[in-house]
């Protein structure tokens, strides 16, 4: 049985008991970030169900275009390659038509089929390559390729399957800040401005369409699926708890293993505290690889997201990066741009968006300089 439906109940009841401990602490302001809102809430638990329902639809609707698996696989990879070129032709033919009058209407028609041709272009790549990379790295089918002998089912063989599950989990979350096709994911997670048990819950319902190292790697050291399946119900539950204001320090612990406090930093949007303390069980790995910041009671956590999105409907909380990505390669005029807009990192997306409204607004300005600068010399002349 999955751990984390099994302590389902367990969830519900100590987040009824953070409740009523926040109700008796009411006048506190340091517990105001974790109180709970109504909309928030339930958004929260909505997209816990969700990420447990929308998997079992999206896997069956997936697998028969996930290459080397489903029959309309090559279909889905010539509509990739197919949108692709045309794209690029378009692009040819706006960049040579764009200047010359006679040409406009040729120029804005190969505008308009780069920017569709583009987003097919990404979107059906994209999901041919997360479907075949998650398709075919599970435990199950990498067990018959493993290089190290079968380690059993003892105590030994969980330990290594839980630190192995911890150690690329950790890899794996801080890919997920650092690629915007894998932040698109993990967005959803952050998108809460609140921080208490049910924050625990908001999790990525479109998992079939992320990349990352596969889990099912342990298998290939000897650790068998099974025992990969419980590290990760291990793993999800510890971090259940580490996502409440109430729990404050707890002394030594914080020194190696992942605690509330640290994982409050990992959910600010303070500047100091974004994109830091990414380990799950162990904070250790953060501070072996460069990652870690303690939490300063001088600056009190700020949760959210650095541009919040403004809502509490569920679909769009889901799906709202996704759709800027899309928007980006839509209107982006290269190749370079598109790709960087879906696989770069978020901070990349925002300095671009201000370039080109720098280069937007320059010629405006110009003009007003142009302008302004003979009327402001006659008038200091005049005097």
């Amino acid at each position: 049985m999955d751990l984390t439906v099994a302590a389902i109940p367990g969830f519900f009841s100590t987040m009824a008991a953070e409740f009523a401990w926040l109700r008796g602490h009411a006048d506190d302001p340091r517990y105001d970030a974790g109180r709970y809102e109504r909309r928030d809430t339930i958004t929260s638990l909505t997209m816990g169900v969700g990420s447990l329902v929308v998997p079992l639809v999206t896997d069956r609707l997936l697998r028969p275009v996930t290459p080397g698996k489903g029959k309309c696989a090559r279909a889905l990879v010539a509509t990739a390659v197919t949108a692709a070129v045309v794209t690029t032709v378009a692009d040819q033919v706006r960049r040579r038509t764009a200047n010359r009058a006679e040409r406009r209407a040729v120029a804005q028609a190969a505008e308009r089929t780069a920017r569709v041709g583009s987003v097919v272009a990404v979107a059906a790549g994209a999901t041919a390559v997360a479907t075949a990379w998650n398709a075919h790295t599970t435990a199950d089918a990498l067990w018959d390729r493993r290089f190290v002998r079968d380690l059993g089912s003892g105590p030994l063989a969980l330990g290594l399957a839980v630190l192995g599950w911890d150690f690329i989990y950790y890899w794996n979350h801080r890919w997920m800040h650092t690629s915007r096709q894998a932040w698109a994911l993990h967005v959803v997670h952050h998108s809460s401005e609140h921080y208490n048990l049910s924050t625990a819950l908001r999790q990525p319902v479109a998992n079939s369409f992320g990349v990352f190292v596969p889990y099912g790697a342990l298998a290939l050291l000897g650790i068998r699926p099974d025992l990969i399946e419980q590290a990760r119900g291990i793993n999800l539950i510890y971090q259940y708890w580490i996502h409440t204001e109430t729990i404050r320090r707890l002394g030594r612990a914080e020194t190696v293993m992942n605690t509330a406090s640290h994982h409050r930093v990992h959910h600010g949007s303070n500047r100091r505290y974004i994109d830091r303390n990414h380990g799950s069980i162990l904070i250790a790995w953060d501070k072996m690889f460069g990652t870690f910041v303690a939490e300063d009671d001088d600056e009190p956590v700020v949760y959210g997201l650095t541009k919040n999105i403004g809502t509490f409907d569920p679909v769009r909380v889901a799906t709202h990066e996704y759709a800027d990505i899309l928007r980006d390669v839509a209107q982006s005029d290269d190749w370079r741009d598109r790709l960087s807009y879906a696989l770069r990192g978020p901070g990349w997306s925002y300095r671009r968006h201000a370039e080109r409204a720098a280069r937007t607004s320059f010629v405006p300005f110009a003009i007003y300089v142009l302008i302004a600068a003979p009327i402001a010399g006659v008038v200091i002349a005049i005097r």
